[in-house]
């Protein structure tokens, strides 16, 4: 097996002497040699992989933060999420009660046009018919009753459930 290293001219000076620790020595010295080139070789594949477990630990360290930065995100979103279905649920009891307040005063508009197009007032119930009117005059015409239908409608989002 040639010798690649300064060593070799030196072996092959002990080889041409022609003594008989020549073989022995000879073979101390490869296998020294051999020895050194090991260790230089684990040395080399132990750096190897002590850089790949670094690069790996590196790569953990980040996709560890990018879950992290994901999971915010997605928190925030369910919250914004939450947020707008509790206002959603609000908008829609509002509706609700708009709705109902509305009707009743188109109920309300259709009553009194059919009281005053109709010749009620003029037969023996007149004065009930008025009675009648005044206390619905006094209800719901009183401007401190006013007062209330334009206060916001305040409703919670576990209220109504849809």
């Amino acid at each position: 097996m040639p010798c690649t290293s300064g060593n070799s001219s030196g072996a092959s000076q002990i080889q041409n002497s022609g003594s008989d620790e020549d073989p022995q020595q000879i073979t101390d010295l490869r296998k020294r040699k051999r020895m050194i080139s090991n260790r230089e070789s684990a040395r080399r594949s132990r750096m190897k992989k002590q850089k790949h477990l670094d690069d790996m630990m590196a790569q953990v360290n980040q996709l560890k933060n990018e879950n992290n930065q994901i999971l915010t995100n997605i928190n925030l979103t369910n919250q914004l999420y939450l947020n707008v279905e509790s206002e959603n649920s609000v908008l829609r009891a509002q509706l609700a009660e708009l709705s109902h307040r509305l009707q009743s005063l188109n109920d309300i508009i259709n009553c009194l046009n059919a009281t005053t197009n109709s010749p009620v007032l003029e037969t023996q119930d007149s004065a009930f018919d008025y009675q009648m009117m005044s206390a619905f005059d006094h209800d719901f015409f009183n401007p401190w009753n006013l007062l209330t239908v334009n206060q916001p409608i305040m409703a919670s989002p576990d209220v109504l459930m849809y």
